[in-house]
């Protein structure tokens, strides 16, 4: 079958992330919640999956966009065995980060290329464009995100190509119960104005305090269960809900729960002032 038989299959039908079609058991209930321009939960029930040109045997679903208000794009990625991005994802300008979750995945740039397994990541600064195959059996399940890379005179990002397995765990502001880790270098380079992280708590752990900031956030829970308050609502969360928060919107976390620690990717702009 051409790719244009395939494309129009796929358009032929409603896919979701689910693989869930028809009636459900149930009346129709949703626990997602859109505020554009302030913050959204979206939960894996309902979302759709997208086609987006030069990914092949993928399934693709975008979550936080400029549609929502933020100044990135994430989106989480299956990857079937065999399938990937030949011709590079990119664009003039871009930077790109790619999260393998669980997988095998050969991953690259132009200036590294490497095979990951869970926990691989690379970071392609603009200039660069990300390309990846599943070289594994199963499929690899992934985190993409791209935003509009803000140049800063006389400095420069690089590529980083790891796996976050063999980064140690940081107390988060001194909480024994609460750990992070940082994906990229920014803390200490200018040349990079994003950063990625992971948040863990232990149930009932949770932020020293409810923050109020300039950055923006997209959050993926890949573990656990939590209580976060957004705004002025306190919402329940858990494992494969997506979260967006924008600038200065009141924002803090309990884990919940009988075990499995509250853990999310994160990415967050940092190192640049803000533009009149």
């Amino acid at each position: 079958m051409c790719s244009e038989e395939k494309l129009k299959e796929k358009e032929n039908l409603m896919s979701y992330f689910n693989n869930i079609t028809g009636y459900r058991k149930d009346i129709l209930t949703n626990r997602s919640q859109v505020h554009k321009g302030s913050w959204a939960l979206i939960e894996p029930d309902g979302i759709v999956k997208n086609v987006i040109p030069g990914f092949e045997d993928c399934d693709i679903t975008i979550l936080g966009s400029p549609r929502l208000g933020a100044s990135f794009v994430d989106y989480i990625v299956t990857i079937h065995a065999g399938g990937g991005c030949a011709e590079g994802f990119g664009a003039e300008g871009v930077e790109v980060f790619f999260y393998v979750f669980n997988g095998r995945v050969e991953l690259g740039n132009g200036e590294k290329q490497a095979t990951v397994a869970d926990g691989g990541y690379i970071f392609c600064p603009a200039g660069t464009k990300l390309t990846f195959k599943n070289v594994g059996d199963e499929d690899a399940f992934c985190f993409l995100y791209k935003r509009v890379y803000e140049p800063l005179a006389g400095y420069k990002a690089h590529t980083v190509l790891a796996n976050i397995n063999d980064v140690d765990w940081i107390d988060y502001e001194d909480m024994t119960d609460a750990r992070s880790k940082d994906f990229l270098p920014s803390a200490n380079d200018l040349g990079f104005d994003m950063n990625m992280h992971i948040l863990s708590f232990k149930p009932g752990a949770c932020h020293g305090y409810i923050e109020t900031h300039y950055q923006q956030h997209g959050a993926y829970i890949y573990s656990g269960e939590g209580m976060y308050v957004l705004g002025d609502e306190w919402v329940p969360v858990k494992k494969g809900d997506y979260l967006y928060m924008d600038s200065y919107v009141p924002q803090a976390c309990y884990a919940v729960g009988r075990g499995e620690e509250f853990a999310y990717i994160y990415s967050k702009d940092c190192n640049r002032d803000s533009q009149l």
